[in-house]
Formats: C-alpha cells, structure tokens, sequence
C-alpha cells in the first residue's frame, strides 16, 4: 500500500472515531433523539448553525461527485463512502472514497 493510501486509511479510521466519541457522549448525556441532536445541538448558536450547514453542502457535493465519478469510471465500490458520510460525516466519507479510489481497478 502506498503512503498515500495509508494516510487516507488513518484519516478514514479518525474520521470515523473522532466524532463518533463526541456523538456518543452527546447522545448519553441527553437522550438517544437524532431530532433533538440536530434541533438542539446543531443550531446551539451561530456559530454551530453555520458549521452545520457548511459540513452539509460538502456532504452533498461529495454525494454528487461520487456518484458521477462510480458512474464514469464504472466502479461501484466507492459509493459505499456516501452512507459513510451521512451516518458519521464528512471526515469518514471523503478520506473513505479517496482510498477507495486510489486503489487499483486492474
């Protein structure tokens, strides 16, 4: 494996862990309600809401760009970086779908 699929699979394995400690703290110390964490958490203050919003436009554009590029390069493998991304964010999804396909199609 090159050290650019490495760097993208230690991202993808932070990415993943990181939020994941923060959204299971959040969801214990107030209740196990995806609505209250995006009512609540994600509009706390100015500040959250426009995070909230920048992280969901790059979610979209990363979805898109997935999906065009698995359709052009016929490789269907990576769109499993699209639920990576909406159940645990963008830091798993986008590092995910680079080493997915940085990989050989050979």
């Amino acid at each position: 494996m090159s050290p650019l699929r490495i760097a993208y699979l230690v991202l993808t394995i932070i990415g993943t862990i990181l939020p994941m400690i923060y959204f299971i703290r959040w969801f214990q110390e107030n209740g196990w309600s995806l609505t209250q964490m995006i009512t609540v958490a994600w509009h706390a203050n100015p500040a959250t809401t426009g995070l909230t919003y920048d992280l969901t436009i790059a979610a979209i554009t990363l979805t898109l760009f997935i999906i065009v590029e698995s359709r052009v390069r016929k490789d269907f493998l990576p769109l499993i970086a699209i639920p990576a991304t909406y159940c645990i964010g963008v830091s798993c999804g986008l590092p995910l779908y680079l080493l997915l396909r940085s990989r050989s199609l050979d």
